[in-house]
């Protein structure tokens, strides 16, 4: 297949208004994509990077705005929350075959020693830990101590369990 003026011309117009390369592939006919999308790159036609949300309907777009609006909450303000609340509840010691889907599975011990068992607290929705061993796993992002002994407790940590 060779590119004539006026499969180019119609390649330029058809790009221009935002038509994908499959489309314009088959509207032009005779072209694969991969065909159309070389060719572009050698005319130097802007890049084409534009997300689901820029390319798909109205009903769409309006529903990751109300999705947005609705999880506003950054990842470390979600974090912070917690950090700020003090009521841990109990530790409800479970075995893995005890465990469910709001279960904390948070080990605590060893698998090999005999006192070993799972937190069994109330875990947070869409997590698999409580509160507390949630502030253990997800520090936030930029903010992780490093810890040289597996057995030290981070400060701040320790700071909430004295607290609770």
């Amino acid at each position: 297949m060779s590119w004539n003026d006026e499969k180019v011309n119609k390649l330029k117009e058809l790009w221009g208004k935002g038509n994908t390369a499959s489309q314009i592939a088959e509207i032009i006919g005779g072209i694969s994509r991969n065909a159309v999308i070389g060719k572009a790159h050698r005319l130097n036609l802007s890049a084409k990077i534009k997300t689901r949300a820029a390319t798909s309907s109205q009903t769409f777009d309006s529903s990751i705005e109300s999705k947005d609006i609705k999880s506003k909450k950054s990842r470390k303000s979600k974090f912070k929350s917690l950090i700020i609340e003090k009521d841990f509840e109990p530790e409800n010691p479970k075995q893995l075959e005890e465990l469910d889907e709001n279960s904390c599975k948070w080990p605590i011990g060893h698998p090999d020693e005999n006192n070993f068992y799972f937190c069994g607290r109330t875990s947070l929705k869409d997590f698999s830990y409580c509160k507390l061993h949630l502030l253990y796993a997800y520090q936030p992002k930029g903010k992780k101590e490093e810890v040289t002994d597996k057995e030290e407790i981070p400060e701040f940590i320790e700071k909430k369990i004295q607290s609770a």
